[in-house]
């Protein structure tokens, strides 16, 4: 069936259901379920067959859940957790700081936050456009850092996990 992906485990029914097990599976990302035109039908994906020939000789292979903590224990992960907490731990703090004192002095400080500046303009309606403002600044940032400091690493250890899991579940490489 077109645009499904098929498991082999042992000769009987085979599972005509989508594939849950591989967390990066995407139909269209992966040419499958596109035409090519009008009428054509997309190709049906070679099946995978499981089991490996070190667990034909007696020898049973790591499964996908200690592939998962192998990568969660390995540096390059630590790196990348370590460089999504520098960023996300201080911004957040910043950022609630802000959020809270603009509350506080809305609620103790009225004569101040209905202090004109410009106008009909209050110190009130500029600091909420400032949270506005700051919510924008830190999208940007974050996304940013993330571009610069994270995505390659993680890319990386998502290619890797991908062979490790392919190796255990006994796809082709």
């Amino acid at each position: 069936m077109p645009g499904r992906a098929y498991v082999e485990t042992a000769p009987g029914p085979r599972y005509d259901g989508p594939r849950y097990d591989d967390p990066w599976y995407d139909a269209l990302a992966s040419g499958w379920g596109e035409s090519d035109g009008p009428g054509a039908t997309a190709p049906a994906p070679s099946p995978v067959r499981r089991g490996t020939a070190g667990e034909s000789a007696g020898e049973p292979s790591r499964a996908a859940a200690d592939v998962y903590l192998e990568v969660q224990r390995s540096a390059a992960f630590q790196e990348v957790r370590r460089r999504y907490r520098r960023f996300v731990v201080p911004a957040v703090a910043a950022f609630l700081l802000w959020y809270v004192a603009y509350v506080v002095a809305a609620t103790t400080a009225p004569a101040l936050m209905a202090r004109p500046v410009a106008g009909a303009v209050n110190v009130a309606m500029v600091a909420g456009l400032g949270q506005f403002l700051t919510t924008f600044l830190l999208t940007w940032a974050y996304a940013r850092h993330a571009r610069l400091r994270r995505d390659r690493a993680a890319l990386e250890l998502r290619w890797d996990t991908q062979e490790l899991t392919r190796g255990v579940r006994g796809g082709a490489a």
